[in-house]
């Protein structure tokens, strides 16, 4: 019995023509266009990651800045 993966599914939503292709084994001719966008996607997945990684670095000093206002203020009243 053959395996449907989601890929294949995927690729026969987006088309029908694409998936036959690949079932029959025959390469798509726009390898270049091809290996644009998977670097296109690559590089939006490090932008998303860097942009991650700058917002938790801004949060975690956003609560260090809170925690040491209230030292401070509690300092002081004190």
């Amino acid at each position: 019995m053959h395996i449907i993966r989601s890929s294949d599914i995927g690729t026969y939503l987006y088309c029908r023509r694409a998936w036959w292709y690949k079932k029959q084994g025959i390469e798509s001719v726009n390898q270049t266009e091809l290996a644009a966008g998977t670097e296109l996607h690559a590089k939006h997945g490090r932008q998303v990651l860097a942009s991650t990684l700058t917002r938790t670095a801004g949060l975690i000093l956003l609560m260090i800045a809170l925690v040491m206002l209230v030292a401070y203020c509690t300092a002081r009243i004190v």
